[in-house]
């Protein structure tokens, strides 16, 4: 996996007088099947989350309410991605860092990911992921 395989997903839209719907179906609209949902919200003003890369796992993330920024790093370069509408996804492979920050009052970030729970494969610590990154090129 790489960054290059990064991006914007657009998902399903049925707009509604009432109210749009968007749906998303696991190896249909994403690449994966869903293993995992999550979401961060009360992000405190100034706040930063993620900080980590994944050995294996994909994530898709999708700003559900207000917005906020999600910056991928492959070891090589850093891409920053402005995510503001519930109906577009960011697609990550694994192997990518990621960070989240610039966060709006009242944000929602839901997190779709291809395992489950599994501390064993985080790399928390940026300068062995670059490390594994760089033997592995």
């Amino acid at each position: 996996m790489s960054i290059e395989q990064c991006r914007i997903i657009h998902l399903p839209k049925i707009a509604d007088p009432r109210g749009n719907l968007t749906f998303i179906e696991g190896n249909k609209h994403i690449p994966f099947e869903i293993k995992r949902v999550y979401y961060l919200y009360d992000v405190p003003g100034g706040a930063q989350r993620g900080g980590h890369a994944h050995k294996e796992l994909q994530q898709v993330i999708i700003a559900m309410s207000g917005s906020f920024d999600v910056i991928l790093d492959d070891g090589y370069g850093k891409w920053r991605f402005h995510l503001n509408r519930s109906y577009y996804g960011l697609y990550i492979s694994s192997m990518v860092w990621r960070e989240i920050d610039n966060f709006s009052s009242g944000s929602v970030c839901m997190v779709l990911a291809s395992t489950f729970y599994e501390e064993t494969d985080y790399y928390r610590d940026y300068n062995e992921f670059l490390t594994d990154v760089q033997s592995q090129k």
